[in-house]
């Protein structure tokens, strides 16, 4: 069954379902950068877009070895950052075989949602809430939008915990941001969420987003590298999962939840896969209490936040995407 997302005028069928964003295909001939970029963009305008819009490819780059990240202006001022294998045959956020889409040359939509809100078994006073991620994951930070009202909502009626995956996919970017925040949250947990608030808006902006919350992490950051040998794992490629560098800080709690990818949601021991929107996130979290606050009964949104950064909405929450090596 296909599923059709409506970004604007940009209409995405996905014939494939994505699982992760290190895809694995079997790559006969790489393009250059701006070859995926031609054959993206007419891709895009000839099967993908409604009679009388039109796209644009702004930028391709590496994202991966199978990957490009490509960021795509679908008019009205809305820009979409997208994925393309390097060889051209298919292309996300969710996987699109071209080639059979142009064989089939229509589509067809199916409004059927996906994962709806999740119910938790295990009962508490307070949930804990325990989410595992990639900083630079596009669904990490997807999950993470939808979660930030879903915090200002609950406070510390819930026990949040932001944790790391045990592997990290986006270069060493990753690896320095992911203690960036992991000091945050263990030295002045009240700043995470303003802090991931002004780092989830646009991609670059850590620094800025520190000093704008007066955050000073040299120490924590520095004495947690060396004790978790975060950069010297970088550094040493016989330590790493397959193409991909370790990152221990959350290494036990990783293996105690067998943890595969980003992102993971884990509410009172519970693996749970619901919606990435901030009203299926408040209606699983409140599900976990034996006695639901009066904060449960807030009305969040139930629009669904884009992959990647920027406050922007998508048609799906890509419950089932993820960032999985």
């Amino acid at each position: 069954m296909k599923k059709i997302i409506i970004l604007g005028s940009f209409l995405l069928i996905g014939a494939l379902a994505l699982t992760g964003c290190a895809t694995k295909t079997n790559v006969t001939k790489k393009l250059s950068p701006d070859e995926a970029k031609t054959k993206t963009e007419q891709f895009i305008n000839t099967y993908l877009m409604q009679s009388g819009s039109k796209a644009k490819v702004s930028d391709v780059t590496p994202y991966n070895q199978s990957l490009y990240k490509v960021k795509v202006d679908i008019g009205n001022g809305q820009t979409v950052d997208s994925y393309v294998t390097v060889d051209g045959t298919q292309f996300f956020p969710q996987a699109l075989s071209m080639t059979d889409i142009a064989k089939q040359g229509s589509t067809t939509q199916d409004n059927t949602a996906t994962t709806p809100a999740a119910e938790v078994k295990t009962k508490t006073d307070k949930p804990v809430v325990e989410l595992f991620v990639m900083s630079y994951c596009p669904f990490g930070t997807q999950i993470e939008k939808g979660m930030l009202p879903v915090i200002d909502t609950l406070g510390n009626k819930m026990d949040f915990q932001l944790k790391f995956v045990s592997y990290s996919m986006h270069e060493k970017k990753e690896i320095d941001e992911n203690l960036i925040q992991y000091c945050i949250q263990k030295d002045t947990p009240a700043k995470l969420a303003p802090y991931l608030k002004c780092f989830l808006a646009a991609e670059g902006q850590g620094p800025a987003c520190l000093k704008s919350n007066n955050l000073n992490v040299d120490k924590c950051v520095k004495d947690s590298d060396v004790t978790y040998k975060v950069t010297a794992n970088y550094n040493d490629k016989t330590t790493w999962k397959g193409n991909f560098p370790p990152f221990d800080v959350n290494k036990a709690d990783n293996e105690k939840y067998n943890v595969g990818g980003s992102p993971t949601l884990i509410i009172n021991g519970e693996e749970i896969q619901t919606n990435r929107d901030s009203s299926s996130l408040l209606k699983t979290i409140c599900s976990a209490f034996k006695t639901a606050p009066k904060e449960c009964s807030a009305s969040l949104s139930s629009a669904s936040p884009s992959s990647g950064f920027g406050f922007n909405t998508a048609a799906s929450s890509n419950s089932a995407a993820g960032c999985v090596q």
